[in-house]
């Protein structure tokens, strides 16, 4: 089967609609906010691979050593994954082990759900408070990498923890969500 031409993704099952109207307009911004950063994220993509490309070429054509092609592209990597992660779980599309999904009772099954959401907002909340705490080293001692271009590594420390910022908050208000009473999508056709 062929996938990825798709108008709208695919909702996983049991995705919630909250019904609070301060939560869902909550995940009404989150949601504008993931669409405008996915869109940035597929240029920052783009750019990597005309780097990459670029280092390609003048190495190989030009016999031209290039030293900034690879922490360029790094950087612009790490924040397209960082950045994009709370858009990826708002259509729950992370790596979940739905083994025994169809076989617990629906009530045990909504309990688990609940339990995963609540673990992985604490998880993601020491990720979040540790990526702050790299960013604050890197920017207050002026840490770059060791190259000789040299780059702040405060830049992708701070795509990190913008990143799992947002995903903290994502999981954060689908726990909400849960609590508040959300109602299960429907998967559109």
């Amino acid at each position: 089967m062929s996938h990825g031409f798709e108008l709208e993704p695919a909702l996983a099952p049991g995705t919630m609609r909250p019904k609070n109207a301060v939560v869902a307009a909550l995940a009404t911004g989150l949601n504008v906010l993931n669409a405008l950063v996915l869109r940035i994220s597929m240029v920052a993509l783009l750019g990597a691979s005309g780097v990459l490309t670029y280092s390609v070429v003048t190495r190989y054509f030009l016999k031209s050593a290039t030293d900034w092609q690879d922490e360029v592209a790094v950087f612009l990597l790490v924040g397209a994954t960082f950045m994009t992660t709370a858009h990826v779980q708002s259509l729950r599309g992370h790596v979940g082990i739905e083994a025994f999904a169809n076989l617990l009772p629906p009530f045990v099954n909504r309990a688990r759900l609940f339990l995963v959401d609540v673990i992985s907002t604490l998880f993601c909340s020491f990720f979040t408070w540790k990526s702050w705490t790299l960013f604050y080293e890197a920017w207050s001692e002026g840490q770059t990498t060791s190259s000789s271009f040299a780059p702040p590594l405060w830049i992708p420390y701070s795509l990190m923890a913008v990143g799992m910022s947002v995903l903290t908050l994502q999981l954060f208000l689908q726990t909400l969500v849960r609590v508040t009473g959300g109602e299960v999508q429907k998967e559109k056709k």
